[in-house]
């Protein structure tokens, strides 16, 4: 799986703590290897975000994404469920 970050996302994951860089670290990892594994809660988001995806890092943060195709992603943002705004 190939990951585009734009760069909300990696001014987002710049300012997150330590010990949320490193869960997030492990979740991309489980992410490129199956992006549907039950322990990132993938869902497709509603409303306004319709396009997008989601999955969890914890239960406070979440990754925002878009499926380009089946192998590559671009990252929108990493947050609290503000990303969502």
């Amino acid at each position: 799986m190939i990951i585009y970050p734009t760069s909300q996302f990696k001014k987002s994951y710049r300012r997150l703590p330590n010990g949320i860089k490193k869960k997030a670290e492990i979740k991309d990892r489980l992410f490129r290897n199956n992006s549907f594994n039950p322990v990132l809660r993938t869902h497709k988001l509603k409303g306004r975000l319709t396009n997008y995806w989601s999955y969890s890092v914890d239960k406070n943060y979440r990754v925002l994404f878009r499926f380009i195709n089946r192998n590559e992603v671009i990252y929108f943002n990493i947050g609290t469920h503000d990303v969502y705004k």
